[in-house]
C-alpha cells in the first residue's frame, strides 16, 4: 500500500510526463486556439521536427489530451483538437503564463 506521499510523488511524475516533456505544452497551446492539421501545428512551433512532433501526438493521443479526426476522402485529411481533458491541460498553460507576468 502506497503512502499518501508516495502517491502523490507518484501523480506529479505522471502530470510531468505529459505537459512536462518538451514541446508538449506549444502543442497544447497551438490547439487551444482551434483545430490544426499536422503541418498547421508545425508551422506555429518552427523548431519542432516531424519526428517530434508525430511521437508527442501520439503520446498525447494517448493520455486523452488530444483528439485526431481522420476524415475519409482522397487525399486523407487528418485534424487534430483538444479533448475535454486537454482543454483542462491547456488552462494550466494559461495560469502558469500568468504565475511567470506575476512573479518572473
Amino acid at each position: 500500500r502506497m503512502k499518501s506521499n508516495e502517491k502523490e510523488v507518484e501523480e506529479l511524475k505522471l502530470i510531468y510526463e505529459i505537459i512536462g516533456k518538451k514541446w508538449n505544452l506549444l502543442i497544447i497551446k497551438t490547439l487551444f486556439e482551434k483545430r490544426r492539421r499536422f503541418t498547421e501545428i508545425r508551422n506555429e512551433i518552427p523548431k519542432l521536427s516531424d519526428r517530434v512532433l508525430t511521437e508527442r501526438l501520439r503520446e498525447l493521443e494517448i493520455y486523452n489530451i488530444i483528439k485526431r479526426i481522420v476524415y475519409a476522402r482522397i487525399p486523407v485529411k487528418v485534424e487534430y483538437e483538444l479533448t475535454k481533458k486537454g482543454r483542462d491541460t491547456a488552462k494550466i498553460f494559461l495560469e502558469m503564463k500568468e504565475w511567470n507576468k506575476r512573479n518572473l
